[in-house]
């Protein structure tokens, strides 16, 4: 889960890594109230969206007094950002963040992130702050520094000397130090899969200040932090991804024809690259889970019909802990309620198959019982249902 930019910050100031002090408006109107609260006159105003390239798609501006900034509240609350990062169809601004100006001497980028080739957490870090890290590591291999993090202990203040040496002036050491020792402490507790700061700058009186921050957290471990989940942000995804999300469906839009459900993500995955392999492309990915419910199966249905494109659906599911049987009856049940209109194939194997393939034969719906996932994709992508 990505969380925004001032949430990050929030975290990162429990974990003793100082930031600017901030103030989110949602209106334009209340730029007034976040400089009053901020005592300033002068401020950054930075859209607050689950994607990166902000600045250059115009979602960071500066402005020198309130008129400008009320002027510029106007333009930045509410836009829709538009990169790669956030595809086609954009992220719209409903936050923005206000902070104050800050003299920068120097920018760094340092990082915590979870290296799946080496199964361990890496510190990684660079004087080139403030720009694209992936560029530097392509262009400059040399000017990254990185340095696996220790699992079962703290990283020890000699066992940093070294890297920070590379990274800071003398006179800074031990402040980085022990920032990089609060950082990784930070990227553990939370079960991050990336904790990032970008820049980190250093100010004129030398103190190290995170400029800008990241944070994405392993799903998977929420249930323990309430808190960070708290945080999440249905308004950062499409409308159908967040219903996903109510129903605890793992669901992500793609740009084919041929809806897809499917228990299991490996399964899923088999399932896209066969509907491919059969010249039709996958519209979503929905993974149900194990053990789906007829309402987790009907409000699957709900999400993949809400897609225009959807032309055919293709159910694929291995019963094992999902009753065959079961999964037949939630099939019938949502194509009844909603009045199923596009071609339905469903291919079944596991625990009570024959009962569950008798009831959808039996159902008097258009229903197609594929005898395997070969079939399954051949009907789904050339057959004529009627």
């Amino acid at each position: 889960m990505n969380l925004h930019e001032y949430q990050t910050k929030e975290i990162l100031k429990n974990f003793g890594i100082p930031s600017a002090p901030f103030f989110i408006i949602n209106k334009a109107d209340q730029i007034d109230k976040a400089l009053d609260h901020l005592k300033i006159e002068s401020a950054v105003l930075k859209v607050q969206i689950h994607a990166g390239g902000r600045g250059k798609a115009g979602g960071v501006k500066i402005g020198k007094n309130r008129e400008e900034l009320r002027e510029l509240a106007k333009k930045i609350v509410g836009l829709k950002v538009v990169n790669n990062q956030t595809g086609p169809a954009g992220i719209i601004a409903n936050q923005v963040m206000v902070t104050p100006l800050q003299e920068i001497k120097k920018e760094y980028y340092v990082s915590c992130i979870l290296d799946r080739e080496t199964s361990q957490g890496i510190l990684i870090a660079s004087q080139e702050g403030g720009v694209e890290i992936e560029e530097v590591a392509k262009t400059s291999p040399d000017k990254i520094l990185k340095l696996g993090i220790p699992l079962d202990r703290p990283f020890r203040k000699y066992e940093l000397y070294a890297f920070a040496k590379k990274l800071w002036p003398k006179e800074v050491i031990e402040e980085g130090i022990k920032l990089i020792q609060n950082l990784v402490k930070a990227f553990k507790e939370t079960d991050a899969l990336l904790l990032e700061i970008n820049p980190l700058i250093l100010t004129p009186d030398n103190k190290l200040l995170a400029l800008d921050a990241k944070l994405n957290v392993d799903e998977n471990a929420l249930f323990r932090h309430p808190d960070i989940k708290a945080f999440y942000d249905p308004t950062q995804t499409s409308e159908r991804e967040a219903k996903a999300h109510e129903f605890d469906l793992a669901y992500v839009a793609l740009d084919g024809t041929i809806g897809c459900m499917v228990n299991g993500a490996g399964l899923a995955m088999a399932t896209m690259d066969i509907i491919q392999v059969f010249g039709a492309k996958p519209a979503n990915f929905l993974d149900v889970g194990g053990g789906a419910s007829k309402e987790k199966v009907a409000e699957g249905f709900k999400i993949i019909l809400s897609d225009p494109k959807v032309k055919a659906i293709l159910v694929n599911i291995f019963g094992g802990i999902m009753d065959c049987e079961i999964l037949a009856e939630g099939i019938i049940q949502a194509a009844n309620e909603l009045k199923l209109k596009v071609p339905l194939v469903v291919r079944m194997e596991g625990t009570n198959v024959d009962k569950g393939k008798k009831k959808l034969n039996e159902s008097g719906l258009k229903i197609t019982v594929a005898s395997d996932l070969n079939d399954a994709a051949q009907k789904v992508t050339h057959v004529d249902l009627g």
